[in-house]
């Protein structure tokens, strides 16, 4: 690991192997600790001169240049004499710490709860409470001077808000009485917070001490009016209203809004009426992106709303309900098959329906639902209904339903391994569409599926561009799954990009964190150790895992490897044999590659040839980066494995294989 830096308690160093670095004496740290507080900019030295000294020496900027030498040498120990610092740097009148974010922890923790403020609340709980546990004590306890105030005072109320994000993840989960002893000392300490009063009022509620609650909104009254001379903000006014009358904590903000409009459409639409259940398809399209939970409800009342629409007996108008649900579709392994193939043949059923005059785009939507819910399938009926929606969609020229038409095809590119380039050009276009119509949620797709696109071809760069492009779409849409694929990328970014094996490995299982509970179980089930799989495969490391291990769907795949790794050969010629071609999806290629090693190991030459045929147009792709979230490796390592097992002459894996396996060392 590099050097690393604390300054959330005393100002102190550590180096490569964890070890205190002696940063000597007291001028030497401020000199450090005022480069950190800098987060990398250039501190010019007669600034530092001022913030050192009330009344600087004659001599403080040689001084100043004393003690920077002195740290270069405590920090860099190793760097040749007369070779530029890396860490400690001079940069034009001044000085500046070019250290990585994640080695100094006030940087460190700033980022983390930036980013847990759009995780999901698993996954911000987890991360608020490791960012919480990085302090040792006030920051830069060492120093009085003004800057270290500012800083000190700037950190202290970024950990103040961390706190009650903590507090509110926790609500969130169903927690409350986990959340009341931290945020009863929180708001003791910090009486002026009114969020941290409405939390712990809150919290206590939900705990069902309602006595309890109303005692610390009588609390929270007395301390602002007696210390700062204030009235309660109309939160906690509202709150304790709610609380008197025994109901749930009215909500604040959208929140709000929301609850209104849902109230006043329960008044004024009719029970039962076509148009509730036209509008219900709108609610359950925006419930799919909000989260988690939204996820979950809006498929299963989806099918509800199929359901109730079929059994009013028209097609075309049970042909709206089922097309109107275009949520947008990324992932190529189903979250309930069942479901889906009970969609695709209520689908199927309004279009054998639908009369002649029927409009082709409510046809078009149809067949769009029919190719996006048919994943992985080896039938062509799925395929010439995507190609059908998208003919209608340009010849009516719909950009929504070309969008939901183009998603479709997208769902169909997956006959053959190799087609990293024609489902790049079809995110290209999603792209192009949606901008150019403000389709927001159409645009995140399109940049996930070049994410996915760029990274099976080994362009990180390319992929780094569209990754940020959806965080930044996904911020401004309130889109948090999004994060889901962009945190995969980045951790399988690492495994792919040459990181030694332990650091990818942590890479993943950090990643991981945010599957727990994200409403995706075809995301969520068997991928962390699928990738880790496919890492240590690639990196020729034992496969064992422990017994207990959920391999999901994916346990076919990994089962020969894992029986061979303990040692039960045969009974892992017997799984191999029985080891199924894998689905037509993002993680094709990875399955085959690990069909491939355990062929190979086991000198199955019939799997050997399967899974090299299958492979083949794939020369020059990662094997799993499609998906953009694992990876195996090159595909042409592997290619040539089953090449020199199988007795083929080499070269076999062609020009496009070789730039890949050069492009990765």
């Amino acid at each position: 690991m590099p050097v690393g830096f604390g300054v959330l308690g005393p100002v102190t160093a550590w180096d490569d192997a964890g070890a205190p670095v002696d940063l000597k004496g007291p001028r030497h740290r401020a000199v450090l600790a005022r480069l950190v507080a800098a987060r990398g900019r250039t501190v010019p030295v007669g600034q530092i001169v001022d913030d050192l000294w009330d009344d600087p020496p004659a001599g403080a900027v040689g001084a100043v240049r004393t003690f920077v030498a002195a740290l270069r040498r405590r920090l860099e120990p190793h760097r040749p004499p007369r070779e530029p610092a890396r860490l400690l740097v001079t940069d034009g009148p001044g000085y500046a710490l070019r250290a990585a974010p994640d080695t100094v922890d006030a940087w460190r923790f700033e980022d983390t709860v930036t980013a847990a403020a759009d995780a999901l609340p698993r996954a911000a709980l987890d991360r608020l409470d490791e960012a919480l546990g990085w302090w040792r004590g006030p920051a830069y306890a060492d120093f009085d001077q003004p800057w270290a105030h500012a800083e000190r005072s700037r950190l202290d109320q970024i950990r103040l808000t961390a706190v009650e994000r903590r507090a509110e993840a926790l609500l969130a989960l169903d927690r409350a009485a986990d959340a009341v002893p931290d945020l009863d000392a929180h708001v003791a300490a910090h009486p002026w917070r009114e969020d941290g009063w409405a939390l712990l009022a809150s919290a206590l509620y939900r705990a069902g001490r309602q006595a309890d609650a109303l005692a610390v909104l009588r609390r929270a009254r007395e301390l602002l009016r007696d210390q700062l001379g204030l009235d309660p903000g109309p939160r906690l006014r509202r709150l304790e209203t709610d609380l008197l009358r025994q109901a749930e904590p009215e909500p604040s903000g959208p929140a709000r809004v929301w609850a209104e409009t849902a109230a006043a459409y329960e008044r004024s639409v009719v029970p039962g009426a076509r148009a509730r259940l036209e509008s219900t398809v709108g609610m359950l399209r925006s419930l799919a992106v909000t989260g988690p939970g939204g996820l979950e409800a809006a498929r299963d009342q989806r099918e509800a709303a199929i359901t109730a629409a079929e059994h009013l007996g028209d097609p075309e108008f049970t042909a709206r309900v089922i097309g109107g649900y275009d949520v947008p579709a990324i992932w190529t392994r189903s979250d309930d098959p069942a479901q889906a193939a009970r969609v695709v043949a209520a689908a199927e059923r309004a279009l054998a329906g639908l009369g002649p005059d029927a409009p082709e785009a409510t046809r078009a939507r149809l067949l769009a639902t029919v190719a996006t819910e048919s994943r992985g399938t080896t039938s062509a009926g799925p395929a010439e209904a995507a190609r059908e929606a998208e003919a209608i969609a340009r010849r009516v020229a719909d950009p929504a339903l070309l969008a939901q038409a183009l998603n479709g095809v997208y769902m169909q590119t997956f006959h053959r391994a190799g087609l990293a380039a024609q489902r790049d050009a079809i995110g290209a276009e999603l792209v192009a569409l949606a901008a150019r119509h403000g389709l927001a949620t159409v645009e995140i797709l399109g940049h996930l599926i070049r994410v996915q696109a760029r990274s099976a071809l080994a362009d990180f760069t390319g992929a780094d561009t569209h990754a940020e492009a959806a965080d930044r779409l996904a911020a401004r849409h309130e889109s948090p799954l999004v994060g889901v694929f962009t945190g995969g990328y980045r951790a399988m970014r690492t495994a792919a990009t040459g990181a030694a094996y332990p650091e990818a490995e942590a890479a993943y299982r950090s990643w991981a964190t945010a599957l727990a509970g994200c409403g995706m179980p075809g995301v969520e089930r068997g991928l962390l150790p699928l990738a880790l799989l496919c890492l240590r495969v690639w990196h020729d490391r034992p496969a064992g895992f422990p017994a207990d291990t959920d391999w999901g769907p994916y346990a076919p795949w990994a089962r020969p490897l894992l029986l061979l790794a303990a040692g039960r050969r045969d009974e892992a010629a017997r799984a191999l044999r029985r080891t199924p071609a894998p689905p037509r999806d993002l993680l094709m290629e990875a399955l085959w590659c690990l069909t491939g090693r355990a062929a190979v190991a086991l000198g199955d030459r019939d799997a050997m040839l399967r899974a090299r045929s299958a492979l083949a147009p794939a020369a020059g792709e990662l094997a799993g980066a499609g998906s953009g979230l694992l990876t195996a490796g090159p595909v042409a390592v592997h290619l040539d494995r089953l090449d020199a097992a199988l007795g083929v002459p080499g070269g076999q894996t062609g020009h496009e294989g070789a730039r890949t396996k050069h492009a990765l060392g």
